[in-house]
């Protein structure tokens, strides 16, 4: 397996952005005539044909905030849709509770639906939730008029308890032999970290999401979002604006350390970006609920429905996000676009 990338220390005389983003300069080693460009053509006053509506961006290297763009009306402090960046957000709480002793990712999940002793459901284990590979059906499509568990779980049927919907689903694999980009799986470990962290109602769990790791890393405008159960809809839901995802991405660049405090725990960043095997998929590669190299290689990110993202770049000790509105065929190319602004910017 390659070697990951090493993750960067934060620089000595920049403060954390807990409170404000430390300003910084695009360095004249920047390909700044590229990068130019690059902006002029996302923010034309007309969405390019390529990559629908680009709404925000945010820069930050070494610690400093060096450049944000938005379109229109937009503005830094509103918040942005999360889709499934919450999925990661949802991984950053596993980890707290792994950390607390309170989760054991390689033990089954206790999950009441597959308790029986006949289930083989009570085979998954929480790392196999986590990798998209516990083998359960679940039909990822948001097209209208197609099945789809993901809105029926979302929008319809499953909308009241989303996690025993989810968790309700057969296998139609065995666990570990499949990977399948689920909506579903996280909202049965977003039920587990409630579960673990004694969260009674969406209240105590909001306090608990809070006070352990968004108010902790400064995500003042995060606004998650709760099931009618009390649980974390943590597939799709904690909107924020876009300087508080790059401090979400700032937390991973720096390992899981926030100021000097542990707030994850030690490998956590590291198992989020070791590969999770996959059969053949065009989805690209995955860890454990973050994507691997959209912004080159050795990369990591976060990435939401219709373009939204957040991206690690240890190598330029960097985090890029961008929200916007981008339909499935410009994916691919707002993807691209991303890793061509980071490549403006030296190594």
């Amino acid at each position: 397996m390659t070697a990951l990338v090493p993750l960067p220390p934060h620089p000595e005389g920049v403060a954390w952005p807990t409170q404000e983003w430390p300003q910084g300069a695009i360095p004249s080693s920047a390909n700044r005539a590229r990068l130019s460009d690059l902006l002029d053509h996302a923010f034309a006053k007309n969405a390019p044909a390529d990559l629908g509506e680009t709404h925000a961006l945010v820069i930050v290297q070494h610690g400093r905030l060096l450049l944000e763009r938005y379109w229109r009306d937009f503005t830094p402090t509103q918040t942005y849709k999360s889709w499934s960046m919450a999925k990661s957000i949802t991984q950053a709480l596993v980890g707290i509770l792994v950390k607390d002793g309170k989760l054991d990712i390689h033990a089954p999940a206790a999950v009441p639906e597959w308790q029986s002793d006949d289930d083989p459901r009570k085979a998954i284990t929480l790392d196999l939730l986590l990798r998209m590979s516990s083998g359960l059906a679940f039909v990822e499509e948001y097209v209208p008029g197609k099945v789809s568990d993901v809105r029926e779980m979302l929008f319809f049927g499953g909308k009241a308890d989303m996690a025993h919907y989810a968790a309700s689903r057969p296998l139609e694999y065995p666990p570990g032999s499949f990977w399948s980009y689920s909506s579903g799986t996280t909202n049965i470990i977003a039920r587990l970290v409630g579960q673990a962290a004694g969260a009674h109602s969406a209240a105590d769990y909001e306090a608990f999401m809070r006070s352990r790791l968004l108010d902790k890393i400064g995500m003042k405008s995060a606004r998650p979002k709760f099931d009618a159960a009390g649980t974390f809809i943590g597939s799709s839901y904690c909107f924020a604006s876009a300087r508080d995802f790059a401090r979400f991405g700032t937390l991973y660049l720096r390992d899981g350390v926030w100021d000097g405090e542990r707030i994850l725990p030690e490998g956590w960043v590291d198992y989020a970006r070791t590969p999770t095997w996959q059969q053949p998929t065009d989805q690209g590669r995955y860890g454990a609920h973050w994507w691997l190299d959209l912004a080159g290689p050795g990369s990591f990110s976060c990435n939401g429905y219709e373009g939204q993202f957040t991206a690690v770049i240890p190598d330029r000790d960097m985090v890029i996000v961008r929200h916007g509105a981008t339909q499935a065929e410009q994916g691919p190319n707002v993807k691209a676009w991303i890793k061509a602004v980071a490549e403006c910017f030296s190594a």
